[in-house]
C-alpha cells in the first residue's frame, strides 16, 4: 500500500460510516445489481483504491450493510414480540420499527425476499441469527384480545400476513409507485415518514370492533 493511501486510513477514523452511507444510498438508487463500486467510490467523495481498501468486493459491502442493519433489527423485533407490552402497542412499536429500517436500507426487502426464496433455510437461519422470533406470546395476546370482544375474530397467520405486507410492499414496490404517484424517491421517503403511523392505525382499525 502506498504512504498515501495508508495516511488517508490514518486521518480518517469515519471512512468506513462514510462508504457504507455511500453504498446505502447508490444501492436505493440502482440496486444490488446495477451499483457498482466506483458509484459509490465517487458518491463518497474517495478514489476506489481507498474504497477497495476498506472492502474489496460490492457484495462484501453490502453483506456489511446487511448483517449490520439485521443486527439491530432483528433483536428489537424479537424483543418487542416477547415483551409485556400490550398487543397495540407491538403492532404499533413493529410497524415503526420495520419501516425505519426499510427507509434507512430501502435496498434490503428487495435482497431479503430474494434470498429467502433461492436459498430459504440457510438464509433465515442467518437472518434470524439461529433461532426465529418467538411469536407464541404475541398470539396469545390476540386470542385473548379476541375472547374479550374487543378483536374481530381473525387467524394469528392472516394478522402477520397483514402486518408484513403492509410495512414491507411500499418498499418491493417503490419503482412502480414513483412512477404511478409521479414522485421521486425523496417524495418517497416522506411517505414512508407518514406511513409509520399511517399503516398502525390502517391495521388496529381492521382488526378492532
Amino acid at each position: 500500500m502506498d504512504n498515501n493511501l495508508a495516511e488517508s486510513t490514518q486521518t480518517e477514523p469515519g471512512t468506513e460510516q462514510k462508504i457504507m452511507m455511500a453504498a446505502r444510498k447508490v444501492f436505493f438508487q440502482k440496486g444490488m445489481d446495477g451499483a457498482r463500486m466506483q458509484d459509490i467510490a465517487n458518491e463518497a467523495g474517495m478514489n476506489k483504491a481507498l474504497l477497495h481498501y476498506y472492502f474489496r468486493t460490492k457484495e462484501q459491502l453490502f453483506e456489511t450493510i446487511f448483517q449490520e442493519s439485521a443486527g439491530r433489527f432483528i433483536p428489537r423485533v424479537k424483543q418487542i414480540l416477547a415483551s409485556d407490552d400490550s398487543f397495540y402497542v407491538k403492532i404499533d412499536r413493529f410497524c415503526t420499527e420495520y419501516i425505519t429500517m426499510a427507509m434507512a436500507n430501502p435496498f434490503i426487502p428487495m435482497f431479503v425476499l430474494s434470498e429467502a426464496n433461492k436459498q430459504s433455510d440457510s438464509f433465515l437461519q442467518k437472518l434470524f441469527g439461529g433461532a426465529a422470533p418467538d411469536l407464541s406470546v404475541f398470539k396469545k395476546q390476540l386470542e385473548d384480545e379476541i375472547k374479550a370482544g374487543q378483536v374481530r375474530p381473525i387467524s394469528f397467520e392472516q394478522l402477520l400476513m397483514h402486518m408484513l405486507g403492509i410495512c414491507i410492499f411500499p418498499f418491493l414496490s417503490r419503482p412502480i409507485l414513483n412512477t404511478l404517484l409521479h414522485i421521486d424517491n425523496e417524495q418517497f421517503m416522506q411517505l414512508m415518514q407518514e406511513r409509520k403511523q399511517a399503516a398502525t392505525d390502517f391495521i388496529l382499525h381492521a382488526i378492532r370492533k
